[in-house]
């Protein structure tokens, strides 16, 4: 029996990755004790890794597929098929960004300005090339963690990841410039794709979570409406695409069917009660493909 590798990420996405999994129809058990968990497709198996070192096993074949940042792809610059991009992280389902910052009173306004200086970092790679591209040279060491805490005494500046920004002010640090905007990423290996059984698998996969990231800000919406009344509602109603239409028993009326962003459940909804809507119904939906 044909099986697909896959690796899934080892750290802070750990557990956002499994429940993502889990919505989209995929049990996965046995992460806490193993870094081979089981998961309920036996074509399938699962190795735990760290995401920075992702995209180097699936470029090399020795996974078949995995989830990692695009940083850590451009990191490693490895070779790698980009099946789809998920944007979820440990908390929030905004992208990250790898910043250069400074101490609020240091003289570093602009990337010129790292001309000779010292940058620490755990992407020596990524922040190099940064440089290259600025026609800077600086010296670039390896931060193993706390990097924040590095200037001014360690590192002249650091390169360091992101979402609010609100770590690097309580570090008494500024954003000079960003390097990297990332989020997370499907990848595949470029044999592996080549391969209708595990690019059939990989596809499935991608498109299952998708469909759960989808939803996640949608919810679908019933409600009735008399035909008198159907412009009105209709004028109101925001929709996916348009509303389903569907008669009723008693021929004047209409049931109505759509999906909408959830934060705008609030401002309708009175909206469509004055309009003459009825039986409104809000529900959660768990994946949605397009």
């Amino acid at each position: 029996m044909q099986v697909l590798r896959l690796g899934l990420p080892k750290g802070s996405l750990e557990n956002t990755t499994f429940e993502l999994f889990a919505k989209a129809g995929y049990k996965i058990e046995g992460a806490s004790r193993s870094y081979y968990p089981t998961i309920d497709d036996p074509e399938i198996e699962c190795v735990l890794l760290r995401a920075q070192e992702m995209a180097r096993y699936v470029g090399e074949g020795i996974l078949d597929a995995g989830l990692t940042g695009l940083d850590w792809i451009l990191e490693n610059d490895a070779d790698v098929v980009e099946v789809a991009e998920l944007v979820y992280g440990k908390v929030g389902r905004k992208p990250l960004r790898w910043v250069v910052a400074v101490p609020q009173d240091s003289p570093i306004q602009s990337p010129a300005d790292l001309q000779g200086k010292r940058i620490a970092t755990e992407a020596v790679g990524m922040t190099r090339r940064y440089l290259e591209r600025h026609g800077v040279q600086a010296m670039v060491e390896f931060s193993w963690g706390a990097t924040e805490v590095k200037p001014p005494y360690l590192a002249d500046a650091i390169v360091e990841i992101t979402e609010t920004g609100s770590s690097l002010r309580a570090n008494n640090l500024r954003i000079v410039d960003t390097v990297c905007t990332t989020t997370t990423r499907f990848i595949a290996n470029k044999e592996a794709w080549q391969d209708s059984f595990k690019r059939g698998k990989i596809e499935r996969l991608a498109m299952m979570l998708q469909g759960v990231l989808a939803a996640e800000k949608k919810v679908g919406l019933m409600l009735n409406v008399s035909k008198e009344n159907l412009e009105r509602v209709l004028s109101i109603l925001p929709a996916l695409h348009k509303p389903t239409i569907s008669s009723l028993a008693d021929e004047n009326w209409f049931a109505l069917m759509t999906i909408v962003d959830e934060t705008l459940i609030r401002d309708i909804a009175p909206e469509l009660i004055d309009a003459g809507a009825t039986g409104i119904v809000e529900y959660a939906l768990n994946k949605i493909f397009y």
